[in-house]
């Protein structure tokens, strides 16, 4: 034999040896196991009807001698062991044993009640001599459960109504955080001698504990009294059921997580950027890959490869969050294939819900799938912006619908502005509303000045009572003063025509009215700085996102990219002071027929509220802003010369020749126009001159 075929034996030898060949993995080996029992079982079934051949009536003779009627429970065990090793999740060791009980405790019975268990039977049964035939029963039927407990490894588990209601509220919970370790990642330990070198706490003094617990104990106790003292103005509001809404049960599609995570790692290896690979959490719209680069490697490095990744892993666009806040790690955010819807019925039926303030929101889902809850009182205004049709007006919604399930028309009222006419009408009629839902411009002017003129009331109601805000002032009244939201719908529409006097009362309105209980609540599809503005910006501190075009809108909203990764349909970024990077949510979702039915039953079970006086309204006067000083009204004069020469009148015209900006010069036009010295904008027509 040459020295090539024996080298080859031996090579043979040693992988047969090391279990190279034919390695079979657990979940095979079970499968085989399970496939040879039910061949087993088959086989004792067709050998008492002789189709089995020779042997087959061989099995059959022998085991009826011995078993009598218990032959067939030979068959049957085979087929439930063969069961539970399918359906096991590793190869379980007890069959044998749990087998072997079935059967003696099974010709026992039989033998007992019937006299067919064969030889075996008749010298089990001789149990009854010493325990009689009733007792006897009870230990064989025991033995029979016994088997089936050890075949399965299952115990015998009676629920607790606790654990009743932690399984329901698991359920509920959907979306609740799948983390899935690719490998480990090696944190540092703490050692013994790092724990020594800890410096100890300062002792703090028996005295000081006592304070602290008597300020809990005040908070507490005025917490109450506030509870008491709204309580009665909750009861005269009938709240909608939320059986009005509809509650999904949605998953997300999410395709090969270990797959993905190998893509990812293999990927930026191919960058020369070594990375271990963290866990995984699954939400409604993504997916969001964790890792931690090697020592050394700039972040900036791998923000720069979305692309690379999104090409690698065939999904756009990829968002990458570096670092992820808290967190030593850099979060990839990978679309999943199928996003799962999420209903503000699921949200609402939270028990955090139920338990949280008065003006607690749900904004949506989190990129873990834990419900996000944000509370407008500590906000305590709103800027929400983003594309036509990424979902803005939906989440208006969501929020206001929210707010009617919490509120009684007592405790919280609602100046609604529309612009566009479409998308607030629904609420028409509804008790919380402080006037109708305002169209037109010139009455929203009217109206955000009442809304000054009422912070300014109130806070001499404060400064009488001796609180510092609304809820100081509530606990000690007995009438109480009702939270008031103001929500405009397109702030770019109002901006267009009346800029400066818009913005000036926003802005007066989000530096004071907090203590009062006055919020607003802003959102634009034109997210530009003409709308949105520095001061507006400074001032509404609190903003969601979603979808834009461009990174220029995204930071004009957030001071930061991201927004323009977005995938629309409600998926935002929403920021916040006591955050340090904004979170991605995936914001809730009511339907135009649940939000109908919600408001049909307001309406129908509580009556209808009273509006304000438009007389109260309309004596208050809209400052106008060029006519308060004999320097503007001088400049009002050189316009009209203007305009006498020129034959015509325009923004643009005026800004050249009176080198002023072009917000001052619109409203110069519209002071113009209100005097009938020039005629109403009429698109690319120039507007008509009657001096």
């Amino acid at each position: 034999m040459s020295s090539k075929n024996k080298k080859t034996k031996k090579i043979a030898k040693k992988l047969v040896k090391e279990r190279k060949f034919f390695k079979i993995s657990p979940e095979v080996k079970k499968s085989i196991i399970s496939i040879i029992l039910f061949c087993t079982a088959l086989i004792f079934f067709l050998a008492p009807v002789k189709v089995a051949g020779p042997a087959g009536i061989f099995i059959y003779s022998s085991f009826y001698f011995l078993f009598g009627w218990g032959y067939y429970l030979l068959p049957l065990i085979l087929l439930v062991v063969g069961i539970a090793i399918l359906f096991s999740s590793k190869l379980p060791s007890n069959g044998l044993e749990g087998g072997t009980i079935f059967v003696i405790s099974g010709l026992g019975l039989i033998d007992l009640l019937i006299k067919r268990g064969g030889e075996v039977g008749k010298w089990i049964a001789k149990i009854a001599i010493p325990f009689g035939k009733i007792p006897s029963l009870i230990i064989f039927s025991a033995g029979i459960l016994i088997s089936f407990l050890i075949i399965f490894n299952k115990p015998l588990k009676v629920k607790k109504e606790e654990e009743k209601s932690r399984e329901t509220k698991k359920e509920n919970d959907k979306f609740k955080q799948t983390k899935i370790k690719i490998e480990e990642i090696n944190e540092p330990k703490t050692t013994i001698t790092d724990i020594k070198n800890i410096p100890p706490k300062e002792n703090t003094s028996n005295e000081k504990n006592d304070l602290e617990k008597n300020d809990f104990q005040n908070s507490k106790n005025e917490d109450k009294n506030l509870e008491i003292n709204l309580e009665k103005f909750k009861k005269e509001y009938t709240a909608p059921p939320l059986s009005l809404l509809k509650s999904s049960k949605e998953k997300p599609s999410f395709g090969d997580l270990k797959a993905s995570a190998n893509i990812i790692k293999r990927t930026l290896l191919s960058f020369g950027i070594p990375v271990e690979m963290g866990e995984i959490s699954i939400g409604p719209t993504v997916t969001r890959y964790t890792l931690r680069p090697a020592e050394g490697v700039k972040l900036s490095k791998i923000t720069t490869l979305s692309s690379d990744l999104a090409l690698a892993l065939a999904a756009s666009p990829i968002r990458i969050e570096a670092p992820i806040p808290g967190k030593s790690l850099v979060g990839i955010e990978v679309p999943n294939k199928a996003t799962a819807l999420v209903r503000l019925g699921t949200l609402l039926s939270f028990e955090e819900f139920a338990k949280s303030p008065s003006l607690n929101v749900p904004l949506g889902r989190a990129v873990n799938g834990s419900p996000f809850f944000a509370d407008i009182e500590k906000m305590p205004h709103l800027l929400i912006a983003g594309a036509t049709g990424s979902g803005k007006s939906i989440c208006l919604h969501c929020i206001l619908i929210s707010l009617l399930y919490k509120n009684s028309p007592s405790l919280l009222k609602l100046i609604l502005i529309d612009p566009k006419k479409v998308e607030l009408s629904v609420y028409d009629g509804i008790p919380h509303l402080i006037s109708p839902i305002i169209f037109e411009g010139k009455k929203v002017l009217k109206v955000l000045q009442w809304a000054v003129a009422e912070m300014e009331m109130r806070y001499e109601k404060l400064l009488n009572n001796g609180s510092r805000d609304i809820k100081s002032y509530n606990r000690k009244s007995q009438e109480p003063i009702p939270y008031l939201l103001i929500v405009i719908d397109e702030l770019a529409e109002l901006m267009l025509k009346y800029g400066r006097e818009i913005e000036s009362i926003i802005v007066r309105l989000a530096q004071m009215a907090r203590a009062t209980g006055i919020h607003l609540i802003v959102s634009t599809q034109r997210p530009s700085v003409e709308v949105i503005t520095g001061l507006i910006k400074a001032n509404i501190t609190n903003r969601i996102a979603l979808k834009v075009a461009s990174q220029i809108d995204s930071r004009t909203i957030l001071d930061s990219t991201g927004a323009e990764k977005l995938l629309g349909r409600g998926d935002m970024l929403y920021n916040a002071p006591e955050l340090s990077a904004p979170t991605r949510i995936q914001g809730s979702y009511i339907s135009e027929e649940e939000i109908q039915k919600v408001v049909s039953f307001i309406k129908s079970h509580n009556q209808r509220g009273e509006f304000l006086p438009d007389e109260e309204i309309e004596n208050i006067s809209v400052e106008n802003n060029f006519t308060e000083s004999e320097e503007d009204e001088e400049l009002l004069s050189q316009a009209i010369n203007v305009i006498k020469q020129a034959k015509k009148a325009s923004a643009s015209l005026l800004q050249r020749r009176l080198k002023i900006g072009y917000a001052r010069a619109a409203r110069i036009l519209d002071i113009l126009e209100e005097r009938g010295i020039v005629g109403p904008n009429q698109g690319a027509k120039p507007r008509e001159v009657y001096i």
